[in-house]
């Protein structure tokens, strides 16, 4: 459980960096047309992984709401263990290593 809430901390302090990294550009600001594309294509990259990023906290929080459910720790798929390592690796997955491949 502890993991978990550290994730999701861990996750929400990263949303909260996107957001201040994928502010508006300004039109006027002096930084020439190509960095100012530069700046653009960077931002659109940081939205993309600010939604990843909410994605993942929105599987995190699902996962702390069924943690006392009897098929907590048990792939969707084929009912399995869920496996340590893919668990500390990765706690938003519901999945096993071999189901998720």
């Amino acid at each position: 459980m502890l993991l978990l809430e550290r994730e999701i901390k861990k996750t929400k302090a990263t949303i909260e960096d996107y957001k201040l990294s994928s502010g508006p550009i300004a039109p006027d600001d002096a930084i020439g047309r190509i960095s100012r594309m530069d700046a653009i294509n960077n931002r659109t990259i940081v939205q993309t992984a600010q939604r990843n990023a909410e994605e993942k906290l929105k599987k995190l929080e699902r996962m702390r709401e069924g943690i006392d459910s009897p098929d907590f720790g048990k792939c969707i798929n084929c009912g399995n263990k869920i496996q340590t390592g893919r668990v500390i690796l990765k706690p938003e997955s519901p999945y096993c290593v071999k189901c998720a491949g």
